[in-house]
């Protein structure tokens, strides 16, 4: 049975890419769908992503893919699936429950294979939807334990991607070079403006005319990881801190879901500290 692939390649820039590409692809009798490619011109890099269909021999194409493309060509050739994902929380609910009522309606395109939380207090919504909750308390703990125990939880579901859905705690880099640009964080600010702890109370107090939110993939660096997207919405001066906290889980719920839905199409290239997205 023929299945369709996304083929995603980034590699050195050269005149005739875009014709070798299609070209194997033709002469394995592959049909492309969609062909999108970008060149950095800063760097001399060259992406494409695709997607074809054919009877796919992913190994062979891959090889002839190696043989054809420059030195050191990252090639990832993967086919249309719904990601396993798990999701890491703390308290806050709004985004855990939009994620979770998207996947009760199919509208997730991901399988939500757990939720890990290092409070208990959302277990009980996570039961109405029959999603296993693992509760790992951070308490009385060293930071080492409690992220080994999180990996013991998440070495059993082997997850595609963790999904930190309002995680309040900071990751060690240890911890994110088990899953390399597989970990997306939304966080409640327009970055770079106000990183880390209480953004919405600093933006209030600072007197902002917009507040917004972003999503990216974690790296070492608090939240500094290259951005996914971001939206903004304004605020007026009569705006009290809840009101904009309210205001900001609305965005930051709709922020998140955008970005999952790029992240799970395998629509974005990670360079250096950014992204590069076809849509």
């Amino acid at each position: 049975m023929e299945e369709n692939h996304v083929i995603r390649i980034k590699c050195a820039d050269r005149k005739g890419l875009i014709a070798g590409i299609s070209g194997l692809l033709f002469s394995n009798n592959h049909n492309i769908l969609v062909m999108k490619e970008f060149v950095d011109t800063d760097t001399e890099t060259f992406f494409t992503r695709l997607e074809v269909s054919g009877d796919l021999d992913t190994a062979g194409l891959h090889a002839a893919l190696g043989k054809l493309l420059p030195e050191h060509a990252v090639i990832d050739i993967i086919p249309k699936r719904k990601k396993d994902i798990v999701i890491l929380v703390t308290k806050e609910h709004h985004c855990l429950s939009d994620l979770i009522v998207r996947h009760y309606f199919n509208e997730l395109h991901a399988n939500i294979r757990a939720v890990i939380g290092n409070y208990n207090s959302l277990q009980p919504f996570t039961d109405k939807f029959n999603i296993p909750y693992h509760y790992i308390s951070h308490e009385n703990r060293s930071h080492e334990a409690f992220e080994k125990a999180i990996t013991e939880v998440l070495d059993g579901y082997q997850p595609d991607y963790l999904i930190l859905a309002k995680f309040m705690r900071i990751l060690s880099p240890d911890f994110v070079s088990k899953y390399p640009d597989r970990i997306i964080n939304i966080h409640h600010s327009f970055l770079p403006a106000f990183k880390g702890a209480n953004p919405y109370k600093k933006a209030f107090e600072r007197g902002v005319k917009l507040i917004g939110a972003t999503a990216h993939i974690v790296n070492n660096d608090l939240d500094e990881g290259p951005i996914i997207t971001q939206k903004i919405i304004p605020v007026q001066h009569d705006d009290g801190l809840r009101d904009m906290v309210e205001a900001g889980h609305e965005i930051e719920k709709a922020v998140l879901a955008d970005a999952l839905k790029m992240v799970l199409e395998d629509r974005i290239f990670v360079s250096g500290n950014k992204t590069i997205i076809f849509n």
